[in-house]
């Protein structure tokens, strides 16, 4: 059937519905006959592929390599095969924690993207419900407005001056103006997609105005659908900081290669000096390389970031903050301007009318209630939609006017829907007294339209002393904090030709003003105190009068004085440079238009500023995507504007923005530490390696460093991850974004601390060796390796205890972190495993230690926090 030459009766006949939509039963049935509307995905990679990517890494080919070397050399001599089984079962074990990693982020990304499904507005069982658009079944009746992203294919049934950009299809920017009735041939064998005005896509979305449709087509059985065969996953989003690891790890590995083939030449120098170079020789001096090549690089530092951050992501998700895409996290770090819409996000978003100026108040509270697109709930009571309709709605309910009957008395049969442009909407209904138009907006918009007014109960010519009077009211009521919409009618001997706004909207007769308030939210003004603790400053932006936006400005403390405010009409009389200059004299913007915000944006990045711009009107859509932050609202947010948001607020609250914020700057200094202790701890091994090659002893094998780097470095290297935030993280300034990982003394940080847990591992060998021969020197030994790798292994872990606070002393913290205490205590058990226990010794070459000797190795380790507390110390008295 073509639905677009169908009348709409035939096209609900074939559907099996009417337009109180589907039953659940039957959408139940339709569901399981049609599927979900989704179009279909791209196919993931096997967990076989999966782990062979794991393989594939340079370092862990090295790995392979060194293993087959080794068992090739074990087959001819006849040795144990210990070595190849325990580094194949390393390479094996990190291989697997990649691929069960590479799931867990995965999960936690799809559970996000299913906190932020899209929904859409569908009839079911007579009632309007929000459902997720993958549920839609043809024969469903989905309602549209200004913003909604069309869900699926649909026969229009009601249209109210809809327009829809179908760019997505048709390659066409117009949007479309869409229509209800039949469309012709007109000698053509079929209607070309762009032309079929009665019908809707999905893909497109709707720019203006209001309409019902009929699901005709859902998932793959789309226009859409037949385009597109199947539907690619989302590419791989890297932040700056992986990307600057990854260039990183490049430098690293070559650095590696380098000190290698130094290391590698030198051994067989000397093996050649001293008596000759052999097969053992040879491999044993490639094993010292390929230990130093392990030990120098960071393994796991790039998995740890990606499941920080993913973790970071989903906590930000229970605190209503979801992230659509992973650079946010480090830009909400940097953030310096919020710039913040106040109803709903700053405010409560609860309107209530709690004042009227009108001659005749109940003509006022129908023509407000008329003149709105929200319904009253039949089993609430409450009304249902737009919240200032909701609160005009409500209000004439409240004095014995529920909309239902009003809606009987007065049928609506044309309308002009709201846009920020005009700044006012209006509605054309038949009623026993002939046709009437109501038009409601914000009151110097209606005034400019106005020609008479209702006083009196006579209707009498607008004069500028009732102007005037009308004004004064209007700035009374605004000054209180009150916003204020503004009723006229229009009466019509016959109904209007033509329902474009234009027409409609002159001649008017003023009614009234109802003013009404929409509560501060109460944690609000607390997160402004905490923004300005923060070197974040607030600003508000908002549709509303100035005196009004002021008010509540002072209020919650983002301006001092109204004299920080300015409005739309004065911000066009500025030019670019000249409002640059002065943008920093302004907090609050009042009646301002769409391409204000994008104004607003450009002049604080303009400055140099990390801006946060939130928004959820489709209009809104362009300043959101200029941003550096763009936040999106859940609740009354468009599609649209949740589709280029870096973040959506579920729960549309200004608090929000801020606690994302203090969990963004929570999330990059814990990666910070990560990156450190892993850092500082490969850095130690290296050099450990690197002194005893050239001093001429074997200090530990690769499958030591293999140990140390899998079990010690990254379980407390995640578990830092997890740290809380320090205390005073909202009272830093924001971070600058351009500073480098190294950045605030880092890179000293990474050598320093390197270089003394290289010393105590050093002093550590010599001290087991003394033990086991009496004598102070560096030679082989396997005592001095048993005590080596036992002071390494804990030297890190009580180090990882260091980096809970890069500055601060671990004394004075007042948190604790049991996922690390967690990790030292497994990572103790597991290396005091490997020492005691004479199968796993005997693997890894160990000899069992004394109880005595296993205390000087765990002191040794202990000495780390005092050194790293009076370094510290140090430099917090320097202040660096």
């Amino acid at each position: 059937m073509k639905e677009y030459l169908s009348s709409v009766e035939d096209v609900l006949k074939e559907q099996s519905v009417d337009e109180n939509g589907l039953s659940q039963q039957e959408a139940a049935r339709c569901l399981e006959k049609f599927g979900h509307n989704k179009l279909a995905e791209g196919k993931k990679d096997s967990l076989l592929k999966r782990f062979l990517d794991e393989l594939a890494d340079p370092m862990i080919i090295i790995l392979i390599v060194a293993a087959v070397i080794s068992g090739i050399t074990a087959y001819y001599e006849g040795e144990s095969f210990t070595d190849v089984i325990i580094i194949m079962a390393v390479v094996i074990i990190n291989a697997v924690l990649g691929v069960v990693q590479e799931s867990k982020a995965e999960a936690a990304i799809a559970a996000l993207q299913e906190i932020a499904a899209a929904t859409s507005k569908v009839m079911r069982d007579g009632k309007q419900v929000t459902l997720r658009s993958e549920e839609l079944v043809p024969g469903d009746i989905v309602i549209l407005e200004a913003g909604d992203s069309v869900p699926a294919d649909g026969r229009i049934i009601e249209c109210a001056s809809m327009k829809i950009e179908e760019a997505a299809l048709t390659g066409e920017s117009v949007p479309v103006n869409k229509i209800v009735q039949i469309l012709n041939l007109e000698g053509e064998k079929d209607v070309p997609l762009g032309d079929r005005k009665n019908m809707i896509y999905m893909g497109s979305t709707v720019v203006y105005g209001r309409g019902k449709a009929v699901i005709t087509g859902t998932g793959m059985n789309t226009e859409m659908g037949k385009i597109a065969t199947a539907l690619s996953e989302a590419k791989d989003e890297e932040t700056p900081l992986q990307i600057k690891l990854n260039q990183l790890s490049k430098i690293l590995t070559v650095l590696v290669v380098g000190i290698c083939a130094v290391i590698f030449a030198v051994g067989l120098i000397r093996a050649n000096t001293s008596g000759g170079i052999t097969g053992d020789t040879i491999l044993s001096t490639f094993m010292v390389a390929v230990s130093l090549a392990v030990a120098a690089i960071p393994e796991g530092l790039a998995a740890v970031v990606t499941i920080v951050l993913s973790i970071g992501v989903t906590n930000m998700s229970k605190r209503n903050a979801i992230i659509r895409k992973l650079t946010a996290v480090e830009t909400l770090g940097c953030t310096q301007i919020i710039c913040s819409d106040k109803t709903g996000t700053l405010t409560q978003n609860k309107m209530t009318v709690v004042e009227h100026a009108a001659d005749d108040e109940k003509m006022l509270e129908i023509a407000m209630a008329l003149c709105s697109d929200a319904e009253l709930d039949a089993d609430t009571g409450e009304a249902v939609g737009e919240p200032t309709e909701c609160a005009l709605v409500n209000d004439a309910n409240k004095n014995s006017m529920p909309k239902p009957e009003l809606k009987a008395q007065y049928e609506r049969i044309g309308e002009a829907p709201f846009d920020s442009m005009r700044k006012m909407m209006s509605t054309v209904h038949r009623s026993a007294d002939g046709i009437i138009q109501f038009t409601k907006g914000a009151p110097d918009e209606i005034l400019k339209r106005c020609t008479r007014a209702l006083v009196n109960g006579r209707i009498v010519p607008m004069d500028d002393t009732l102007r005037q009077e009308i004004m004064k009211s209007n700035k009374a009521m605004a000054d209180r904090a009150l916003r204020v919409l503004c009723g006229s009618m229009r009466q019509w001997d016959a109904a209007p030709e033509s329902c474009e706004p234009e027409y409609l909207e002159q001649d008017l007769i003023y009614l009234g003003l109802s003013g009404m308030i929409d509560p501060v939210r109460p944690e609000v003004k607390d997160a402004i105190a905490e923004c300005r603790q923060a070197g974040i400053r607030p600003i508000m932006i908002t549709g509303d009068h100035k005196d009004t936006a002021a008010a509540i400005a002072m209020e919650l403390g983002i301006i001092s004085s109204a004299d920080q405010a300015i409005t739309g009409a004065q911000l066009n009389e500025m030019d670019d440079k000249t409002f640059n200059e002065n943008i920093e004299k302004y907090s609050v913007y009042a009646r301002v238009q769409p391409e204000h915000k994008v104004r607003i944006v450009n002049g604080w990045k303009a400055k140099g500023m990390i801006t946060a711009m939130t928004g959820d009107g489709v209009n809104d859509a362009p300043s959101i995507k200029s941003a550096d932050i763009g936040v999106g609202m859940g609740i009354t947010g468009t599609d649209v504007t949740k589709n280029v948001a870096d973040m959506v607020l579920a729960d549309d609250n200004f608090a929000t923005i801020v606690s994302a914020v203090e969990e963004g700057r929570r999330i990059y200094a814990n990666i910070r530490k990560a990156i450190q202790f892993l850092l500082a701890s490969n850095l130690a091994e290296v050099l450990s390696i690197f002194f005893a090659t050239l001093i001429g002893f074997v200090i530990l094998e690769p499958v030591h460093l293999l140990w140390i780097n899998l079990i010690t470095d990254c379980f407390p290297a995640l578990a830092l991850g997890l740290e809380q935030s320090e205390a005073d993280i909202m009272k830093r300034k924001p971070r600058d974004p351009k500073e480098g990982i190294f950045a605030g003394g880092m890179g000293f940080d990474v050598f320093f601390q390197g270089f003394v847990v290289t010393v105590l591992v050093m002093i550590s060998y010599l001290v087991g060796h003394y033990i086991e021969s009496g004598v102070w020197e560096f030679v082989n030994s396997p005592d001095g390796t048993t005590m080596a790798f036992l002071t390494l292994s804990m030297v890190e872990i009580f180090h990882s205890l260091n980096m809970r606070s890069r500055r601060g002393s671990i004394f004075a913290l007042k948190t604790h972190n049991n996922f690390l205490f967690g990790a030292m205590l497994v990572s103790l058990v597991l290396t005091t495993a490997v020492i005691e226990v004479p199968v796993l010794a005997a693997a890894f070459d160990f000899t069992p230690i004394d109880l005595h000797e296993y205390a000087v190795a765990l002191g040794l380790a202990v000495l780390i926090i005092p050194i790293m507390e009076i370094v510290k110390f140090i430099q917090r008295k320097m202040g660096v």
